[in-house]
């Protein structure tokens, strides 16, 4: 079985060892000590007397900071071990760990502590390549210190680690050789210093003072605070409130402050996507608009800030284009990956639309609508000129960058994604269906902000009668009529990819079905080929490449799951969306801890627990968002004018929920449901 690992996350630094606290290179995963997508430890070993420590317990205190107790040797020693170790770690900006050796015995002891260090600096997208680096290691114990550096040309990383306590220090680590009193006890704390250097050898990271000063009043106030002004959750259900908060707490922990801004947007999320990916952003803020309102405004105004300028076929990059994925390692720094600033994705741009428009409704920002005008029109503009690339009224892709670009640039990005009901993939460009929900949504929404905001009716206007033609063109030619579902996609040519999907979800959450096509969706959608009794899967079961591990090819993703749920109540198939909710909360409680980005697609009967998949990241953003999404879907939670509209249709068990202090344009407001009933409406206000 896989080893467990143990990680602590601040922003998109973030530290992964073993039980016992160790960091050893893994080829396979991510391990060390991580920051802006390089590695500044890759080794941090801590033996006594030169044995290896074996790990008692462990205190994960916040998503920041945890403690291992350990004690030399093997189990032999655990009963009447005379010494155990503590170790205390700690991230925010830097990385932090104390080490506390206690002496149980009634006589003085003496030990020799050595904590062996080491970087490759690897970039996050290399691990497991074997590129060589060459690190110079400066050792100075007249300061306790030890500094590793890699230098290529303007790209410039150092770990500064130094000790509070005196030690011999060499170019592999440091050696404490120490004498406790009886019953006494030593430690010295470690605190280690990630440098990001670029032109110049300015230091890259003065522009998170603002971060500093956050850590400087505490990480614990701050996710006090942050946990304060997200609504309070009062739930029957058992286990239901613990999930609320440990999902609000994954969502500080996975708030960034990309270089050279000054506002904190969500990461994607542990080990792989510890950076700016514009879907996973969008997406998150797009669920947790009733509970953290104000990751949205900063991921609309970064995203605006890097939107697309030009031509560029390396990045991916057109005119208005929002961005898929912003790097800062070694690889995108020097061009061998495309990914320092890159556009490959189709869904992004529309989306953005939505998240503008959606973020106006709850919090009434109008000067952020005025503000982004342009950067909105310019994304609503990409639909046509760029995404229609056959000139059929379909947004499509096909990447520019034939040698790095991502293959299928929706949100189902494996390279075998895309396929029909018998394993064929269609030619390029592919014109997936829930990419024109995306369409038709923004081009409604846009619409409104024109016509509201913009002082433009002719513009909104068009946009409107661009989507309604969108919508009828769309029933005409995604539909399958003697199946009842909308195809995956179409090909170049028009011909359609027959491949029933979760993606059929989306497309209720867009609105775009048409209302004599919505019982068939809804129905498959909870149906035996889709539904696994913990969510729906993205590939139905009955198909030659399904495959319940299939990341796109089967397994449950809760991100897709919440959505869907949200497009089966917008066409009143309540019963249909809590059964998915009450599926991904009962997979949530029986897992524990963090939401995983995904389970197996087998059937719940079949294994009777949640399978986990080796490739699922924990914590992700969209998916401790999607928990939030379905419970304001159960809930029923809409903006209305000003005032917030609840609706609840909560599935059996899960009796009375109240949540108090949703904020908004209406101040706070209070919801209310139990069990499939509908209770009396929001007690607004002002605070």
């Amino acid at each position: 079985m896989r080893q467990e690992q143990v990680h602590v996350i601040a922003g998109n630094a973030f530290a992964l060892s073993d039980a016992q606290g160790d960091m050893e290179v893994d080829p396979k995963e991510p391990v060390g000590l991580f920051s802006f997508d390089t590695r500044f430890l890759s080794h941090w070993v801590l033996s006594v007397d030169g044995e290896r420590l074996n790990a008692l317990s462990r205190d994960d205190m916040t998503y920041f900071e945890t403690r291992f107790f350990l004690v030399p040797g093997g189990a032999s020693h655990y009963v009447d071990a005379d010494v155990s170790v503590i170790r205390h770690r700690s991230i925010h900006d830097c990385f932090h760990e104390q080490i506390i050796l206690l002496n149980h015995s009634a006589h003085p002891a003496e030990f020799t502590v050595r904590m062996e260090m080491g970087s490759d600096f690897v970039d996050i997208v290399d691990v497991g390549e074997r590129r060589q680096r060459v690190v110079r290691a400066t050792a100075d114990s007249a300061r306790h210190q030890l500094v590793l550096r890699y230098a290529r040309e303007r790209f410039v990383r150092e770990t500064t680690v130094s000790s509070t306590a005196p030690a011999e220090v060499d170019e592999k680590g440091m050696t404490f050789r120490i004498r406790i009193a009886p019953e006494g006890k030593w430690e010295t704390d470690l605190h280690v210093t990630m440098t990001i250097r670029g032109e110049g050898g300015r230091d890259l990271r003065s522009a998170l003072e603002s971060h500093q000063q956050i850590v400087r009043g505490g990480m614990r106030e701050d996710l006090a605070d942050w946990l304060d002004r997200a609504p309070q959750l009062a739930a029957e259900r058992d286990g239901l409130e613990a999930m609320y908060q440990g999902s609000l707490a994954d969502l500080a922990a996975l708030r960034y402050k990309p270089l050279s801004y000054s506002n904190r947007v969500p990461v994607g999320g542990l080990p792989w996507a510890m950076g700016l990916s514009g879907r996973d952003s969008i997406i998150t803020c797009l669920q947790t608009m009733a509970f953290t309102p104000e990751l949205a405004p900063a991921t609309l105004r970064m995203l605006a800030l890097l939107q697309g300028g030009q031509l560029d076929d390396e990045h991916d990059e057109e005119p208005g284009k929002i961005l898929a994925e912003l790097r800062y390692g070694e690889s995108a720094a020097f061009g061998e990956r495309p990914d320092a600033l890159y556009y490959g994705a189709a869904d992004t741009t529309p989306l953005f639309v939505v998240l503008l428009d959606e973020y106006e409704r709850w919090s009434g920002d109008v000067d952020l609508v005025h503000e982004l005008r342009h950067p909105a029109r310019m994304a609503l503009d990409w639909i046509d000129e760029y995404g229609d690339l056959t000139g059929d009224g379909y947004v499509r892709y096909q990447r520019r960058n034939e040698r790095h670009g991502v293959i299928n640039q929706c949100w189902k990005n494996s390279p075998d994604a895309i396929t029909d009901a018998h394993g064929r993939q269609p030619a390029f460009p592919r014109a997936t269906c829930e990419l024109q929900g995306y369409a038709y949504d923004a081009k409604r929404r846009g619409a409104r902000l024109a016509r509201e905001f913009w002082g433009d009716p002719g513009y909104a206007d068009r946009l409107e009668r661009e989507a309604a033609e969108l919508k009828d063109r769309f029933n005409r030619d995604f539909w399958l009529p003697d199946r009842e579902y909308y195809a995956l996609a179409l090909g170049p040519y028009g011909e359609p990819v027959d491949a029933l999907t979760s993606n059929i979800g989306h497309l209720l959450w867009s609105g775009i079905v048409a209302d004599d096509h919505a019982e068939a969706v809804a129905e498959h959608l909870v149906g035996p080929r889709l539904f696994s009794g913990w969510g729906v899967r993205t590939f139905a079961a009955g198909q030659r490449p399904y495959n319940p591990v299939g990341s796109h090819l089967g397994a449950v993703w809760p991100s897709d799951n919440a959505l869907i749920a949200a497009g089966l109540r917008r066409y009143h198939f309540d019963a249909q969306a809590g059964r998915i909710a009450a599926g991904i909360f009962d997979m949530a409680q029986t897992l524990g801890g963090a939401v995983p980005e995904l389970i197996a697609g087998y059937e719940r009967s079949l294994t009777k627990y949640p399978v986990q998949l080796p490739a699922a990241g924990r914590p992700q953003s969209w998916s401790s968002g999607g928990l939030l999404m379905l419970l304001g879907t159960l809930l029923g939670l809409r903006p209305t004018g000003d005032n917030l509209l609840v609706n609840p249709a909560l599935p059996k068990g899960f009796g009375r929920v109240e949540l108090l202090d949703v904020p908004g344009r209406w101040g706070h407001s209070d919801a209310y449901g139990r069990d499939h009933s509908t209770t009396r409406g929001p007690r607004n206000r002002l605070r």
